[in-house]
């Protein structure tokens, strides 16, 4: 059996960052931003799974490197909060599907607000080492699933219920969202109470 390359999960975070532009350009490039965007929603998906690969080898190799410890997490807060950029400029018009654009710009932001927050706790615990007591936990992938499962459909729309489901799958996810965000800080706070 054929050995893999220890560097194989940091080029695959690398990969994951250059399909960012590709993914914009390609969002972009729709004549009509009500079309469905099957492209877009493809480069997408194969930022997702190329999440799912590098986690799985890095584990598997036992290759934990601090480029791959920084660049990882930082690859799939851009992804996700470029695409729910894109997101809600698309949806930022009453159309027949969505007829109260918030409705995707709410959970928008939270996911958003979200992400910038606990990025910024991790660093702060990282700075105490308590950085594993703020480590992902099974809701938080979770959530990422239910994610980006919401952005797929919201992208690709191929038809009027993945639209639905796509939003219902997106307000599963801001309730994931506020509730791992609400687990991680109630762990930090002894910490934070500190510096008050």
């Amino acid at each position: 059996m054929m050995a893999i390359p220890k560097h194989i999960p940091n080029i695959l975070t690398t990969f994951r960052v250059i399909l960012i532009p590709v993914f914009v350009i390609l969002c972009y490039a729709m004549q009509n931003p009500d079309q469905s965007n099957p492209y877009a929603c493809l480069v997408f998906g194969i930022a997702c799974i190329t999440d799912l690969i590098d986690g799985f080898l890095a584990r598997r190799l036992n290759e934990n490197t601090r480029f791959g410890a920084f660049l990882d997490p930082v690859a799939d807060k851009l992804i996700v909060c470029t695409a729910l950029v894109l997101i809600v400029q698309n949806y930022s018009v009453a159309s027949e599907l969505i007829s109260y654009p918030a409705l995707i710009t709410v959970p928008c932001i939270v996911i958003i607000c979200r992400e910038i927050i606990i990025s910024a706790l991790r660093e702060w615990m990282a700075e105490m080492a308590k950085r594993d007591e703020v480590g992902v936990k099974w809701i938080g992938k979770w959530k990422t699933t239910f994610q980006m499962l919401a952005i797929g459909g919201l992208i690709w729309r191929t038809a009027d219920w993945m639209v639905y489901a796509s939003v219902a799958l997106l307000y599963v996810a801001v309730i994931l969202t506020i509730f791992s965000m609400v687990q991680y800080i109630i762990k930090a706070w002894v910490y934070l109470i500190r510096d008050i």
